[in-house]
């Protein structure tokens, strides 16, 4: 699951960023419409974190660029508006929830997945193969309907394959659901992460296969 936060106060935005690091799995942040406009032209967020008041313009601005996506993100404003008004524009607007400023961490972390919830079980929040389960909201893995722990890097990797099972995922797609704009990638980190992650399901017999497909990615299917 990837979140992006467009928050322009610096302080804020790490701990935003942090924060939903922790819960969620990867998270990228921009300071500025401009650069929420360019993220999400050149990636898919499962999540969108908007400021309103940004140095150069509206923060819901950006909501009609993320209602045209397919699939639509979840959408959640931090403003300090919060009269009715504002509060109806925005959601009028296609935000999906609204949380005025200050916030409590445990709060923000409770309406984001309110949020993915409301969006995800349309698509479906659990995705099923062989005897793994992976629950999307939860970032939680299955196997035999026991739980696994996955590290982060891994389990990015396996949602960004389970969402995609029994179609060839490319490299570059496994890299963008891994790391973040500003991280270095070393050319056999993914490579690294899928032997790990193979080694991991294996050891828990899980009956799913990733393969390598020459030239163009990797595939997870039944085995």
């Amino acid at each position: 699951m990837r979140v992006l936060v467009v928050e322009d106060d610096p302080q804020l935005g790490r701990w935003l960023r942090e924060t939903f690091m922790a819960s969620f799995g990867e998270a990228d942040l921009v300071t500025s419409l401009e650069e929420g406009r360019a993220a999400v032209a050149v990636r898919q967020f499962d999540l969108v974190v908007i400021d309103r008041g940004l140095p150069d313009g509206e923060g819901a601005d950006l909501l009609a660029d993320l209602r045209r996506q397919q699939p639509t993100p979840a959408i959640l404003m931090l403003t300090a508006l919060d009269d009715p008004t504002s509060v109806a524009q925005a959601l009028n607007r296609g935000a999906d929830d609204y949380i005025s400023k200050p916030f409590a961490p445990v709060e923000l972390v409770a309406r984001a997945r309110a949020v993915l919830r409301r969006v995800l079980l349309d698509k479906g929040a659990v995705v099923s193969i062989a005897n793994l389960d992976y629950d999307v909201i939860n970032r939680a893995v299955y196997i035999d309907q026991k739980p696994i722990l996955v590290p982060r890097r891994e389990l990015a990797i396996l949602e960004a394959m389970v969402r995609r099972a029994g179609r060839v995922v490319e490299r570059n797609t496994l890299e963008i659901a891994t790391y973040g704009f500003d991280d270095e990638i070393q050319s056999n980190a993914i490579d690294a992460h899928i032997s790990r992650l193979r080694r991991r399901l294996r050891e828990a017999n899980c009956r799913v296969t990733i393969r390598p497909i020459r030239g163009l990615g990797y595939l997870l299917n039944d085995e």
